[in-house]
């Protein structure tokens, strides 16, 4: 009992609030530590495939020989079509498919985004399985140009080429779709969208014929000219809308066939030559964790993802010996595999951190280092918390008792000044009296703590701050929706005046807010104004980790700062603190990051508000609507020492 007791008296202890900011730089560090600790062998593990009746590369592929003529003069009927318009492009392309005996349909879809009309058309084509009811298919995809914005030529002619050998099989127990969009993203989002019955009717025509349910989805991207190129790799592209990643099985069928059956080595992640050393493993999950955190498409396949529909794209890169033979068998066995499955798949990961194409991280693995970092912002919410019931304290410079600023002194406050000065006198010997220590006293045979005035409880006035938390996260929406609808060419310019604009909003607001409503910016409602708006930051991000792990280690370790910097009357740590705060604003952060990864702004800022309007987007909701409002608080509580 004594002990329990000496416990609970350490709560009146205010020596207590000093441990909170070294826990909270604790999780931070242990938290970045763990990402760099995965790449290590005893953190990861090999790939498998779960699944075992995917089979890969079991069978004989017998895609070759005359198959090649047929490519070929396809590939050549394809180059001819590149400067025509759409409509003839489509019609030819749908002549092609009614050739070989299958079902055909076109699909029209025009977006407006930015006050630009995009407008193409899908085409697709539907073969029915011999041994199969209508109720599972399965979609190869040949983008008609693709990420690079170059016309994939040999791509087109290799479904087209593979849709006229499959017909000839009678082992299909699927229905395989053959779907030619006008381009990698937006055409494939509206036909998936369509399929599902999930389009927006004014901007996307729904679609003539269907088929089952969609099991998985490969999309094949060769730009080989008309006299075609050999490739030495594939490189498997995986990362889906929003961070979603599609059924680790598919990937390793894919990698497991392309390598071992074909002998054509696989990469990820554009790491061209990886050697599987600590560096390039580490560099490898890097890349995935931005290119998740970004949430854009990555390829025709990102769309599908989040309709449960598992897809991955295969590209050609480098020159070697290779051929479109050797990718045609590499699909056919693709397809072969995905044919025997009975169930979706379901057995492998969904969630998981790849260091090559053979070597992954779990989620459970991965997990506690976003969670540590989330934590860190509770940990400082709560000892905010606990320091505002307690008896307000002068804040930096107790010694002087002037404002550093007398010229922002408001009227109020000059009045006040003078009807104290009558009681300075009195007052000074109670001043310059040593405060009461605090005392231990024996009580039944243990000891308790009395409180000194420093840890006496206050009432917590709440309504103040949380409008001013609502206030910040509602500015918010002006920036998400401005973006996301403004014209297009005029997208730069608006970013850079939002960047200097929002950069002074802390300095502006708190100006305001103590020049005409002192009371307001108190220390008292400054700490429960941080408080909840690191306790919301930390919830965020907590619940986005189990979604889009890698969005919320990105924008958690930006936000670290928030939870250590704090109002003072110090002028040099004041502008110290906003000099940096200013560094971490979201808009000069996005801006800093296009000019490191060599990018343009005009561009990211267009494919943002197209993500916003056709993919479903939510990296836009989660700067503006999370980041940016607790970098906003942060700063409007440092800049309020400014005027005192």
């Amino acid at each position: 009992m004594a002990l329990f007791t000496s416990i609970l008296a350490l709560r009146h202890d205010k020596r207590i609030l000093r441990l909170p900011p070294y826990l909270s730089a604790l999780c931070v560090i242990i938290g970045i530590g763990w990402l760099l600790v995965l790449p290590l062998d005893e953190y990861s593990r090999r790939t498998y495939i779960s699944e075992n009746a995917i089979l890969p590369g079991q069978v004989h592929t017998y895609f070759g020989g005359s198959e090649h003529n047929v490519f070929r003069a396809y590939r050549h009927e394809v180059h001819g079509l590149i400067d025509k318009g759409v409509a003839e492009r489509s019609e030819r392309l749908s002549a092609i498919f009614h050739e070989q005996n299958l079902k055909v349909a076109t699909q029209h879809y025009n977006y407006t985004v930015s006050n630009r009309t995009i407008a193409n058309e899908n085409v697709y084509a539907i073969l029915q399985g011999p041994r199969a009811d209508a109720t599972e298919a399965i979609v190869l995809i040949g983008a008609w140009k693709n990420m690079a914005d170059e016309v994939n030529n040999s791509g087109v002619a290799l479904v087209l080429t593979l849709a006229r050998y499959f017909k000839r099989w009678s082992l299909w127990s699927k229905d395989i779709i053959f779907l030619i969009p006008g381009d990698s993203t937006i055409g494939p989002q509206a036909w998936v969208d369509a399929y599902h019955d999930g389009h927006d009717e004014r901007y996307v025509e729904s679609l003539k014929i269907k088929s089952g349910a969609l099991q998985a989805a490969v999309a094949v991207d060769y730009p080989a000219g008309p006299w075609g190129h050999r490739y030495d790799k594939l490189h498997v592209v995986y990362d889906g809308i929003n961070g979603q990643l599609p059924n680790l099985d598919l990937f390793n069928t894919a990698v497991h066939i392309s390598s071992s059956q074909m002998g054509v080595g696989s990469v990820i992640q554009r790491m061209w030559d990886h050697k599987d050393t600590y560096k390039d493993r580490l560099q490898t999950m890097l890349r995935g964790m931005l290119s998740q955190g970004l949430g854009h498409a990555t390829g025709p396949h990102s769309s599908f993802i989040p309709y449960h529909v598992d897809a991955i794209t295969l590209v050609t890169v480098g020159n070697g010996y290779h051929d479109e033979i050797t990718l045609g068998k590499t699909l056919e066995s693709l397809f072969r595999s995905l044919n025997n499955l009975l169930e979706h798949l379901h057995q492998s990961f969904f969630f998981y951190l790849l260091l090559q194409h053979k070597r992954f991280v779990s989620i459970g693995t991965y997990l506690p280092s976003a969670m540590l970092i989330a934590i860190n912002f509770s940990i400082t919410a709560m000892a905010l918390w606990v320091k505002s019931g307690r008896s307000p304290e002068p804040i930096a410079n107790p010694a002087s008792t002037q404002p550093k600023n007398p010229a922002f002194k408001t009227p109020a406050e000059k009045q006040k000044d003078a009807k104290t000065a009558e009681e300075e006198d009195e007052k000074k010997e109670k001043k310059d009296a040593p405060p009461r220590p605090t005392t231990l006293i024996e009580k039944n045979g243990s000891q308790s703590i009395h409180p000194t005035a420093s840890t006496q409880i206050s009432e917590r006035t709440l309504l103040t701050p949380l409008l001013l938390l609502l206030t910040a996260h509602t500015i918010g929406l002006l920036p998400l929706y401005t973006f996301n609808n403004w014209h297009a060419p005029a997208l730069p310019a608006l970013y850079i005046t939002t960047a200097n604009l929002t950069t002074l909003l802390p300095l502006i607001i708190s100006f305001l807010l103590f020049w005409n409503f002192p009371t307001i910016l108190t220390p008292h409602t400054l700490c429960l104004l941080q408080s909840f708006s690191l306790l919301l930051l930390g919830m965020f991000l907590a619940a986005l980790a189990t979604l889009n792990f890698s969005l919320s280690v990105i924008v958690g370790s930006v936000c670290v700062p928030l939870s250590f910097v704090r109002r003072t009357r110090h002028v040099g740590l004041t502008a110290a603190q906003m000099l940096g705060l200013a560094l971490l604003n979201p808009c000069m952060v996005v801006q800093m990051g296009t000019k490191l990864l060599g990018v343009s702004l005009a561009q990211v800022l267009v494919q943002g508000a197209v993500g916003w309007h056709v993919w479903g987007l939510w990296t836009q909701v989660v700067v503006w609507l999370v980041w940016f409002p607790a970098w906003l608080v942060g700063a409007v509580v440092v800049a309020s020492g400014m005027w005192e």
